[in-house]
């Protein structure tokens, strides 16, 4: 587009270029085709110029379209961002997810949606898509085609045959808390792998605390499996944690290993478990604190003679 190449040749725009961009850009890109559309993202993608209208336009287009912008653009403000991880979907979400420069806030909001894991589309569409020849990068081996598959299966078949009283499982955790989870293990945040586990399970920040602190690492993983969390990132999360489950026990390394002996109801089991004494203890606490800070009565602070 050549509106969008005269743009990018002005280094420091001013008020009325950057108006006259906004007005010109939005009816051409809307009667564009699809590679030119791509074509004009990708090239804006890398300009902190873009107009403020634009970024919201262009962060708000599907998907397919509008990843690049999100991920690298720094024309989008936290505002924005907080604004289309909102109203768009969990796809936008969980691409906001991988940006290098999220702020605590953003970070914030984005623990708190409540995205569904099932928007786009069901277990058995994901599975389908996941393991199609195109989908597959050049450098996976036969072998590693196969092992991946039986982990996504495996973690099929610990999301079938739910109790129908269930409050937990995949569908407490979302993917964006999902996509968070994975992040901040990567970076070793612990203090924020832990806020976003804490809201995953509706429980306290100490709970979450606590089960980070069990240095085997069984309780992660219990609660893990218990989250729905797919078997893959579970791996990667307790390895990046505990780097002494990434030794290998035969052909699997120890976190696989424990995985594959945790059943799932028994992770929930033990899960809610934990969430009841979580807010027994919460509970107690917040009485304590109210019977502390009461004022003491009146008639107590009388000096009697």
């Amino acid at each position: 587009m050549a509106t969008v190449s005269s743009f990018e040749g002005l280094p420091y725009p001013s008020k009325s270029e950057l108006r006259q961009f906004a007005e010109l850009f939005m009816p051409l890109f809307s009667a564009s085709t699809a590679e030119a559309k791509r074509e004009a993202i990708a090239a804006l993608s890398q300009n902190p110029n873009v107009p403020s209208a634009v970024a919201f336009f262009i962060a708000s287009q599907p998907i397919s379209l509008s990843a690049p912008f999100l991920v690298s653009s720094k024309a989008l403000d936290d505002e924005t961002l907080i604004a289309i991880a909102r109203t768009q979907g969990a796809a936008h979400a969980r691409t906001i997810v991988r940006r290098e420069d999220l702020s605590p806030t953003v970070v914030d909001a984005l623990v708190g949606l409540r995205h569904s894991r099932h928007a786009t589309g069901s277990t058995h569409d994901h599975l389908q898509t996941s393991t199609s020849p195109a989908a597959l990068t050049e450098s996976e081996t036969r072998a590693e085609r196969e092992e991946k598959l039986r982990r996504q299966l495996r973690t099929m078949a610990r999301q079938m045959h739910r109790p129908a009283g269930d409050t937990l499982g995949v569908r407490r955790l979302t993917e964006v808390q999902e996509a968070l989870l994975v992040r901040f293990a990567r970076e070793r945040d612990a203090s924020r792998f832990a806020a976003t586990l804490s809201d995953s399970l509706s429980a306290s920040h100490w709970l979450s605390e606590r089960i980070l602190l069990d240095i085997s690492g069984r309780q992660l993983a219990t609660t893990l499996v218990g989250i729905g969390m797919d078997t893959d990132d579970a791996i990667f999360i307790l390895e990046c944690f505990y780097p002494h489950m990434r030794q290998l026990v035969g052909d699997i390394s120890r976190a696989e290993s424990m995985l594959e002996s945790l059943e799932t109801a028994e992770c929930e089991e033990r899960i809610e478990s934990w969430r009841r004494a979580d807010r027994y203890t919460t509970s107690s606490g917040s009485d304590a604190d109210e019977r502390h800070e009461q004022p003491t009565p009146a008639h107590k602070l009388v000096v009697r003679r």
